[in-house]
């Protein structure tokens, strides 16, 4: 059983691949991310929901998405 951890004070860091223009921004919280869970957000809304997945599995789509052409 995991436990769900508490986002409202985590420190969220934009990712380097959005860019300045305001398209597509995604945040995560690193400090979070040292439990073995990774938070991911859209930064357009900080109050919305965001998404925990287990490291493994974030990178494992981290390393899919860089070999997309998009």
């Amino acid at each position: 059983m995991s436990t769900i951890p508490d986002l409202f004070r985590a420190k969220w860091i934009k990712s380097s691949y959005s860019g300045n223009g305001g398209g597509s921004c995604v945040e995560w919280a690193p400090d979070i991310a040292a439990s073995g869970l990774v938070p991911v957000r859209d930064s357009k809304v900080p109050d919305g929901p965001a998404l925990i997945f287990e490291a493994a599995a974030w990178s494992s789509f981290v390393a899919f998405a860089k070999t997309c052409d998009i």
